[in-house]
């Protein structure tokens, strides 16, 4: 869990030398960032940063306080002033004269001068809506493309765009996360475009491809966003979410391999996705050691508290689950004497000391040690 920090919120003017001007940037770090200082976090670059920000920024302060999704730094562009001449595209409905100049802002200068600065992991999700959510799918057609993941709220399409994109996302090898909405009250011919691209998205079956799509009923051009945004945060994160109860009860307890496994894979997953190393929370301890009890996996629940002591070095967690796999596999004494080298560290959940003190005490008693 982040410590309790408020998020902060910096205003800077980037002087950049393809636009010939500076523009303006609202950028919020997360709670940690100035005490964690060894962590990376992924990016969340946001086009239309006058009104998208704020409820970007909120939602991922939000969802990462809970540990729904990683920290990130989100990044904001003003464009109230410049808007149509940052997306301006030519004959080719590619970006073209100050669209191709912003186009080259953003990837030459921008990201950089951000790597530079901060702490940054090499995973970094664009959100853009309508005008600004047509031209983020401009960086799909780079190799490598400059970013992992895409937010496309309501996007009013350049020509051709709805067959040009899944022809290019379904030729690409590198990992894409593509949310794509519109609500039932959109503006007309933004919701029939983003339709067809949908079908032809929805059409894609790749394992390096994690496609979302969401059609809110009720939902206007404005009001969709505020829908959104969360749910594209939620289904892109998945994978970075705790085990739930629900992951628990139909996943773990019916696995027939060894949930240790399970515990290992998402936690490599995490990495493999999105560029960055995170500790393993207390909370999967609890349910992978927990699972292994219930099935009496002993080898898993072993690997688990060898995991917890690395992990979480100044808790009872890997004691504990230690000394529960020495009780199950034959050996009290060294459970007993586990139990009792635990009694100065940190309290974790149920774990506490007086229950440490308890099964040293009714080993004791039951071989008479």
């Amino acid at each position: 869990m982040v410590t309790n920090i408020s998020s902060q919120v910096i205003y800077e003017e980037f002087n950049s030398t393809k636009l010939g001007e500076a523009r303006k940037l609202k950028i919020q770090l997360p709670r940690n960032y100035e005490t964690n200082t060894k962590k990376v976090y992924p990016i969340i670059l946001v086009l239309d940063g006058d009104y998208l920000f704020e409820p970007v920024a909120g939602n991922v302060d939000y969802y990462s306080y809970w540990e729904e999704m990683p920290e990130a730094i989100v990044i904001g562009i003003m464009q109230d002033r410049t808007r149509d001449d940052d997306g301006f595209y030519g004959d080719s409905y590619f970006p073209e004269d100050t669209g191709a100049n912003f186009f080259e802002f953003i990837g030459l200068e921008l990201m950089p001068y951000i790597d530079r600065k901060y702490r940054t992991a090499k995973f970094i999700l664009a959100v853009g809506h309508e005008y600004t959510a047509n031209f983020i799918n401009y960086y799909l057609f780079k190799d490598p493309p400059l970013f992992n993941g895409y937010i496309v709220l309501s996007p009013d399409l350049a020509p051709l765009q709805e067959n040009r994109i899944p022809e290019r996302v379904a030729a690409m090898r590198h990992k894409i996360f593509y949310y794509l909405a519109t609500g039932s009250n959109d503006l007309k011919p933004i919701r029939d475009v983003t339709l067809k691209l949908n079908q032809g998205m929805s059409a894609i079956k790749r394992e390096n491809i994690h496609y979302y799509f969401d059609d809110f009923e009720g939902a206007s051009h404005y009001s969709l966003v505020g829908k959104a945004i969360p749910a594209a945060l939620e289904d892109i994160f998945s994978i970075f979410r705790p085990i739930s109860k629900k992951d628990f009860d139909e996943i773990l307890l019916k696995l027939e391999t060894p949930v240790f496994d399970y515990l290992q894979d998402k936690y490599k997953t995490i990495e493999d996705l999105f560029g960055f190393k995170t500790t393993v929370r207390e909370n999967d301890i609890f349910a992978i050691a927990t699972a292994a009890e219930r099935k009496k996996d002993w080898a898993s629940l072993e690997k688990v508290a060898q995991l917890a002591r690395r992990e979480h070095p100044n808790t009872v967690l890997g004691p504990y689950y230690l000394a529960r796999f020495y009780e199950e596999t034959g050996e009290p004494r060294r459970a007993m004497r586990t139990y009792q080298a635990a009694y100065e560290l940190e309290e974790v959940g149920f774990i506490t000391i007086d229950l440490l003190l308890d099964r040293a005490d009714k080993i004791k008693l039951d071989f008479g040690y």
